[in-house]
């Protein structure tokens, strides 16, 4: 029996969630294939979203039209914003979420989407004719004809476990590998490689003596991920807790390191950098004495709690033995240990900007295939792959971001410019235009793009509009507004900051790093009205509108500075150069510059200028080439 779809996902991680409902939502007939319903949007580690930059990456997701800030805000029990300390363009959101209800919210929006079907069952074939993907081929040996395929498998392809000496196959704990579908795909000359990642142990919350560790709380104000006009905090807020491993400690895990599989051989592959293993952390910094540990709950009324920050492969009574000498889990109960898995990746510069194969027409990739970490980063391409699925279906031009415009941009053009050497994770460093890329506008960015895309609905775009228009509002009052010296010196003097000897513009006291919006206004009706008139149809979103606008007064130079280097920069992005050289014939290149050119083809002038190992002389000798 053969079925028929527009577009197929393989894997319901949360690449495959993304890409299914993008697809699905935008019109294509979809099917997400999976291997178990009951796991749809499964958090393989840390039941957590956001993070440095990850948060930002969400904003998107959503400012997109995307779903899993609406997911990630209908099940956080714990939410904040990290580094408060700094300028906005480094503030991200983080939720810890319950694990079982993120399932069944994510699951309840896909079997309710329109266009959306789900079939419960293993991929283990490919079908491919004259260059394209035609459909696949099941386990249970059913063929489904698609138009497009989207792979977003996470780790399930050659999914191997360990647990010190002991090996077991799996994508994750208790759950089967996917076998045959990489060798199907390498099959037509796509390169691929392993890599690996881990989890801590999960401890029986009432084992635990709390009083011998620090309590973390979560924040209630207004922030929340999603930018739709939906309920700031849903299920009961929890706490979370932090200690610190000791000599102790360390010393039962570095007695105990020839038995683990990163240090004894048994594991060859490349874990992620930026979220060691403990074992790792002991090795890699023999003087450290203590490393913070965050103990996390795990959903609303489970006893569960994840350890971060004891990543590990080491054999179970060595993790348990050196937990025990931490004070507050000298009586620990676990519910299982903490784990390595090696699993099946397909290097990324195999791909487009739209993340379809350079190799197989209308085969996409997205997700930890393509080398990445993180759920975060798998939704975001996740989403990008929906969408060109459902392009290529139904013709239109390419949908991509740049680097100027979303984190996720950043992302994908690293993936398939430098590729990737270790799991790729998303930080704030990565991108040269962060102060572009706040979490505060994703939608100002984004959402008007989604919405002439399809995507982004309209009760969406005219929250948007709604804000928008406000921002602008509350920021042409404080251009405008003259302050004179004696109507304010003594609230400037109550706030602490200087007086004024002359009169100026309101916007010139808002600059000042002492000023804010909320402390000003109560000082100077006429500002108050116009904050009351702006946000007078937006009451729920009033603190928001307030936060941005506030942003771009304090912030505008900067601003400002970074878009006029980005539109300089973005002359290289319009000097295309795909197809227009045969790079092993140019002498004048360097060899290493020819070799990847040649590999990658990039599009654009830009993107060569990205390429490890593509010098700036190399750049120079392409721009001569192109007549510029």
């Amino acid at each position: 029996m053969d079925f028929k779809y527009d577009v197929i996902v393989i894997g319901a991680g949360h690449a495959g969630c993304e890409a299914a409902a993008a697809a699905a939502n935008l019109g294509s007939k979809t099917c997400l294939i999976t291997m178990d319903m009951n796991k749809i949007g499964q958090m393989s580690c840390n039941p957590a979203v956001g993070g440095i930059a990850k948060g930002q990456i969400v904003r998107e997701i959503d400012a997109l039209g995307g779903q899993m800030g609406l997911v990630t805000d209908e099940t956080a029990i714990q939410f904040r914003i990290l580094n408060r300390s700094k300028g906005p363009a480094m503030w991200s959101p983080r939720a810890q979420c319950d694990r079982a209800k993120f399932i069944w919210s994510w699951r309840e929006r896909l079997e309710n989407t329109p266009n959306l079907h789900i079939w419960q069952d293993t991929v283990c074939e490919l079908l491919v004719e004259d260059g394209a993907v035609t459909g696949l081929v099941t386990a249970w040996g059913v063929t489904f004809k698609a138009k497009c395929v989207v792979l977003t498998a996470g780790t399930f392809l050659n999914g191997l476990m360990h647990i010190g000496r002991h090996q077991l196959p799996g994508g994750r704990m208790a759950e089967p590998a996917s076998y045959k579908l990489t060798e199907s795909i390498a099959r037509h000359g796509i390169t691929y490689g392993r890599m690996k990642t881990g989890t801590p142990v999960r401890i029986d919350a009432r084992s635990v003596h709390f009083d011998q560790m620090e309590t973390q709380d979560g924040e209630c104000d207004f922030h929340k991920f999603s930018f739709m006009d939906t309920s700031v905090r849903h299920l009961k807020q929890l706490q979370c807790w932090t200690c610190y491993t000791n000599e102790e400690v360390h010393q039962i895990l570095r007695d105990g390191l020839p038995d683990s599989p990163l240090f004894n051989g048994q594991i060859q592959s490349i874990g992620p950098r930026y979220c060691p293993s403990i074992e790792t952390k002991i090795v890699t910094f023999p003087d450290k004495t203590q490393h913070q540990l965050f103990l996390e709950p795990e959903g609303e009324t489970t006893q569960e709690l994840y350890l971060n920050g004891f990543s590990s492969s080491l054999p179970m009574d060595i993790q348990i033995a050196a937990l025990k000498k931490i004070p507050a889990f000298k009586d620990m109960v676990i519910y299982r240990p903490g784990y390595a898995i090696e699993y099946d990746y397909f290097d990324p510069t195999q791909l487009k900007h739209t993340l379809e194969s350079k190799i197989i027409g209308n085969l996409f990739f997205a997700g930890q295939v393509n080398g990445t970490t993180g759920y975060e980063e798998a939704g975001g391409q996740g989403l990008i792959a929906g969408i060109n699925a459902h392009i290529n279906c139904h013709g239109g031009e390419a949908f991509t971001l740049a680097r100027d415009e979303a984190y996720i941009g950043v992302l994908i053009d690293d993936l398939v410019t430098k590729g990737v050497d270790e799991p790729y994770r998303m930080f704030t460093s990565r991108a040269e235009y962060r102060i572009l890329l706040r979490m505060d506008d994703a939608d100002m960015r984004l959402t008007e793009r989604a919405y002439k895309l399809g995507l982004a609905k309209e009760d969406r775009y005219q929250l948007m509009k709604g804000k928008k228009e406000a921002v602008e509002q509350i920021v042409s009052f404080a251009h405008s507004y003259s302050m004179k010296p004696a109507l304010i010196n003594d609230a400037l003097e109550k706030i602490g900051t200087t007086p004024l000897r002359q009169g100026c513009k309101l916007i010139e006291i808002l600059n000042r790093p002492q000023v804010t919006i909320e402390n000003i206004s109560k000082y100077v009706p006429a500002f108050q009205r116009e904050l009351d008139k702006a946000t007078e149809a937006n009451q729920k979103r009033k603190e928001e509108i307030l936060e941005a606008a506030e942003i771009l007064i304090k912030y505008q130079g900067y601003i400002d500075r970074e878009r006029m280097i980005a539109e300089k920069l973005a002359r290289l992005e319009s000097i295309k150069i795909k197809g227009k050289f045969d790079y092993a014939s140019i002498q004048s290149l360097s060899t290493e510059a020819r070799q990847k050119l040649t590999k990658i083809d990039p599009v654009t002038i830009a993107q060569a200028s990205r390429i490890p190992g593509v010098s700036p002389s190399d750049i120079n000798v392409l721009l001569v080439l192109s007549g510029r």
